[in-house]
């Protein structure tokens, strides 16, 4: 499969993943490995990778040498709070520039307050970090954080841990005809045939958390997800056929046929 590109820098795998609602850091372990995935996302206020030198770090689960680490701002409802956490992400990471930025809106539906984003957006690209952004399927929005300087745009196919899949592919779709930077499908994510979706679409790539973690079976579910986002980017790149409204086709050829 070709390589996704963020920040001028290739990756294998389509398919980015979070690292939390594990049981542990084995089964963390196992369900990367699973997945295939090239880039873990880490909640810098939820994880250890190494606020608490007495505590289990991620970063001995899943060295930095292995992966790329997608800090993110999980919990933060203002701009500002998702810049300091950002820059502590950066200093725990050595100067790790590449960041996910969400700025919440409310606990209860975790949609993203975009008034916010755009703030933060602007003082972190300044700042010198490459942001892959979290935020709405609104298409205006989108292009507002790609002209700001954001490296990925990351819009909601439903909200977040809902499993509820692609709710609105049609503005997913203005996204991706309109911005030249990576689009990748964050949230809502319930099963391989969203992320399958997803990729047919056109999203360059697809981040997921809940879909593999609460799974009855999440390193399974992780194998599972590997193939529907390598299935649809195959789709996409082959070129679907037209759908044709109240009209047949025969399979086979219908000139030549021979005779009884």
């Amino acid at each position: 499969m070709d390589s996704l590109v963020i920040a001028g820098r290739a990756y294998s795998s389509r398919l980015l993943v979070g690292t939390g609602k594990y049981k542990d850091f084995s089964e963390t372990r196992a369900a990367i490995d699973a997945s295939g995935a090239n880039i873990v996302t880490v909640a810098i206020r939820r994880t250890n990778i190494g606020q608490d030198p007495n505590q289990p770090s991620l970063l001995d689960a899943l060295p930095p040498s292995q992966f790329t680490y997608l800090p993110n701002t999980a919990g933060c409802y203002t701009a500002d709070d998702a810049i300091r956490t950002l820059r502590l992400a950066r200093e725990l990471l050595d100067g790790h520039s590449l960041v996910k930025l969400e700025v919440l809106g409310d606990p209860q539906s975790l949609y993203p307050n975009v008034v916010e984003t755009l703030r933060a957006a602007e003082v972190l690209v300044k700042d010198g970090f490459q942001v892959m952004v979290y935020t709405s399927d609104d298409p205006i929005v989108a292009r507002q954080l790609e002209d700001i300087g954001c490296v990925a745009v990351m819009p909601l196919a439903s909200l977040i841990g809902s499993g509820m899949g692609i709710l609105n592919p049609w503005n997913l779709q203005i996204i991706i005809d309109r911005l030249t930077v990576p689009v990748i499908v964050d949230a809502g994510v319930g099963t391989a045939s969203d992320a399958a979706i997803a990729m047919e679409l056109g999203c360059d790539a697809v981040l997921m958390n809940t879909a593999i973690a609460g799974a009855q079976q999440p390193v399974l579910m992780a194998s599972a997800m590997k193939k529907a986002v390598e299935a649809g980017r195959e789709a996409f790149l082959a070129g679907r056929m037209p759908k044709k409204v109240y009209q047949a086709s025969p399979s086979s050829p219908t000139t030549g046929i021979i005779g009884t």
